[in-house]
């Protein structure tokens, strides 16, 4: 795994791991790499310093992949409880989260407080097959996935203006 820092054509800056650098060039050529903050898909590797790990040192070992965030982490429900683990959620990750919500709400169809319900209807073919969003209890979530159904918890934060 290599880590790039990286600038869009907007100017933001920020980075992301990819498996090798070929990786990088092949998914930026393909418009796959994309900027957090503004969608801008004009990215470019920054000059970055060499990570050389000291001759004997543990760093010195192949460097383990980020670790991912698993499915089940709590979701903070209210504006005033976005603030992660060591801090506030940073500017770029909310963009992004907005960018999410945009793309749910224009593409999928809101069911509420009936989502499990709703989803095990599509997933019966007792509905016209469709996305969907809507809420539903931790226990509710871990049954459709029991069923064969997969679910997905989304952060939900507040529109962009």
């Amino acid at each position: 795994m290599i880590r790039y820092d990286l600038r869009c054509g907007a100017g933001h800056e920020f980075d992301s791991w990819f498996k090798d650098s070929e990786a990088f060039d092949k998914q930026a050529k393909a418009g796959f790499v994309e900027c957090p903050a503004c969608g801008n898909t004009d990215v470019a590797k920054q000059l970055m310093a060499p990570a050389i790990p000291k001759k004997g040192s543990a760093r010195a070992k192949e460097l383990p992949a980020p670790e991912a965030v698993p499915a089940t982490t709590p979701i903070p429900e209210a504006p005033s409880q976005q603030v992660a683990a060591n801090g506030p959620v940073p500017a770029q990750l909310v963009a992004l989260l907005q960018r999410v919500r945009a793309e749910v709400e224009k593409n999928c169809d809101y069911v509420g407080p009936n989502f499990a319900e709703e989803a095990r209807k599509i997933h019966r073919g007792d509905s016209t097959r469709s996305g969907i969003y809507g809420e539903a209890s931790p226990a509710d979530a871990e049954a459709l996935r029991d069923e064969g159904i997969e679910v997905a918890r989304i952060p939900w934060v507040p529109r962009a203006d």
